[in-house]
């Protein structure tokens, strides 16, 4: 049976250092068998990888690639945590925060790009779900997602 960072290299991705924080926060927070991260934009070094709304100069396709890299920066905070991704027991919930124009309504699709991703690596039972996926005006250093997360863990 593959491991999470198994599955992570079969489709090419490489789990980058956790991100450290933007502001006055720690990144993530454990609390017996729970850990929380802090929300985790888009960004790689440093730097958002992609900014803008969904709606108006952010795509559909893009706006689930950018889910898609949170959900790799999640992953990172959640191994920071707890050393191995294989302690996760299960993803408990996720919320996820898009930055819309007001006329667009499919952040749920947007969130996918999250969803399905950490399905992908930490397995259907593991990494299936509950969720929130909300439209918001604008989100910090002008990124078009944000995703943080409630994971269950042992150890």
């Amino acid at each position: 049976m593959s491991t999470p960072e198994q599955r992570l290299a079969d489709a090419g991705i490489e789990l980058p250092e956790a991100p450290a924080p933007a502001a006055a926060y720690v990144p993530w927070r454990r609390s017996g068998d729970l850990v929380f991260t802090a929300g985790q934009i888009p960004v790689r070094g440093g730097s958002p990888t992609i900014t803008g709304r969904l709606g108006e100069d952010v795509s559909l396709a893009q706006g689930q690639d950018a889910a898609r890299e949170c959900a790799v920066n999640v992953l990172a905070q959640l191994k920071a945590a707890v050393g191995e991704l294989t302690f996760i027991t299960k993803l408990v919930k996720i919320t996820v925060f898009v930055a819309s124009a007001p006329e667009f309504t499919d952040q749920h699709l947007v969130a996918n790009g999250a969803s399905e991703l950490f399905a992908q690596v930490l397995g259907e039972g593991c990494g299936s779900h509950a969720r929130s996926a909300v439209g918001v005006a604008v989100l910090p250093l002008g990124v078009p997602v944000e995703v943080e997360a409630v994971a269950q863990v042992e150890g």
